[in-house]
């Protein structure tokens, strides 16, 4: 018998890449395939990149050159995902070294065309295929407590900076029954965080059931414990969505709602489908039926044709609704959609200092909100080691990381914290438990 494939993967981007790794790592394990942490001794080299962002895609492009030096005789590198999925065969005709160029819909290949490309066929596969969920492939996660699963691929907004549409297709939604059973594997082998996946996750429909039937049957499985979803999109919380978040208790008090702008004028040539004021409304409905959710965005500055007003209508809105957190960017270009046509770019001179400030302004909105929360207590869902000290990395239901000093044995366990002070961002915390009764933890 041969000895197996070894393969290194990289993975950049979001959430929905990770669990796209996951699920080549199982196709690949199902054909023979091992899994090493170095590209010293691979076999085979992946890259599952994003496309998002400029620099996203030219930092890939510095990797997939540095991952150059490892390539031998029948050594495949490959490049996966967004990025490969824009590009195609432009790719590989710029990128020599590269052997594969497969976007998200055809990892189902992947061993057949390793296969080719160790005996020197280099190929592309960036086909969509609205029927591809891999729902009949067992990921190979990492285990531990939490887990991501992509309920629904694709998008069918347009928004005028996003390059998703181009690289993910049209939106389509995996079946209530098939995920909840994914989830009911999963929660056999003691997770109990899940996390449900998806471009525009609240649009979730199958034909029968809709987002809020999805989050009643996953909080329903015996085992599970926490539910969380990411990234909707403020249009689609529908009077179910969130009424099934209010009823359901595994569904926990977070949401990360992208605004973009809170300039209604700037929000139309951006292409998203509500005004600052509809947007603000949904909030109010959201904190209405969750009186302590948590809510998180994103926000993009510099986009074509912002003035210091539509700037200024940002700042205000991230005061107004005070956010817990932001991932805030600079506007990126991306070619193929609508924006780069637009009119009145934003000089970098301007949008720098824009960026900077409202950085200013996000953190000490957060700071406010958390300091507010020192000396309360919270269940927290032990995750693993963090990365200073000896400490345990906790997160909280509203998606607080709270760091505590204990034994790894805690982790995948769940604790209630004390929060004892906080960076700004980051919580420190101590148990409420006695040490008599954190030691019999399982």
């Amino acid at each position: 018998m041969s000895d197996p494939k070894r393969v290194y993967v990289e993975t950049y981007g979001c959430q929905m890449n990770v669990a796209d790794t996951e699920t080549v790592m199982g196709l690949l394990r199902q054909d023979g395939f091992e899994s090493i942490d170095t590209p010293d001794y691979a076999d085979v080299m992946l890259v599952n990149t994003c496309a998002v962002r400029d620099n996203a895609e030219q930092r890939v492009i510095g990797r997939m050159g540095e991952l150059k030096r490892h390539k031998r005789p029948g050594v495949v590198l490959g490049v996966l995902g967004c990025m490969a999925q824009r590009l195609g065969q432009r790719l590989l005709d710029e990128a020599p070294h590269v052997d594969l160029v497969i976007g998200p819909d055809g990892y189902r290949g992947l061993p057949e065309l390793i296969a080719g490309a160790a005996d020197g066929q280099r190929s592309t596969d960036v086909e969509f295929k609205s029927w591809e969920h891999y729902e009949d492939v067992s990921a190979a996660r990492q285990g531990g407590p939490s887990a991501f699963i992509t309920v629904q691929r694709g998008c069918d907004y347009r928004c005028t900076f996003c390059v998703v549409p181009m690289t993910r297709g049209r939106e389509r939604s995996r079946t209530l029954a098939d995920v909840v059973g994914e989830v009911q594997r999963l929660a056999a082998a003691e997770t109990t965080e899940i996390t449900l996946l998806g471009q525009t996750v609240n649009s979730y429909h199958d034909g029968d059931h809709d987002f809020g039937d999805l989050l009643r049957a996953v909080g329903a499985v015996d085992g599970v414990r926490r539910v969380r979803f990411t990234s909707p999109y403020p249009n689609d919380f529908s009077v179910s969505v969130v009424q099934a978040m209010a009823d359901v208790s595994e569904v926990c008090e977070h949401v990360h709602l992208p605004v973009q702008s809170g300039s209604t004028r700037l929000l139309k040539p951006m292409g998203r489908r509500y005004t600052r004021q509809a947007y603000l409304e949904c909030v109010d409905r959201l904190r209405s039926a969750v009186p302590d959710i948590a809510i998180t965005t994103d926000i993009i500055v510099g986009f074509p044709g912002e003035t210091d007003e539509d700037f200024d209508d940002t700042v205000s809105l991230v005061r107004e609704v005070g956010f817990d957190d932001a991932f805030t960017f600079r506007y990126s270009p991306r070619e193929g959609t609508g924006a780069v046509r637009l009119p009145d770019p934003v000089p970098d001179e301007v949008a720098g200092p824009r960026l900077e400030r409202l950085i200013g302004v996000v953190r000490a909105e957060a700071r406010r909100k958390n300091l507010a929360l020192v000396g309360s207590t919270h269940e927290v869902l032990v995750e693993k080691p963090a990365r200073r000290g000896k400490l345990l990395q906790t997160r909280t239901r509203q998606n607080k990381v709270v760091l505590v000093d204990g034994p790894t044995a805690w982790i995948g366990t769940y604790l209630d914290v004390r929060l004892t002070g906080t960076t700004g961002a980051t919580f420190t915390g101590v148990p409420t438990l006695q040490r008599a009764e954190l030691a019999v933890i399982p």
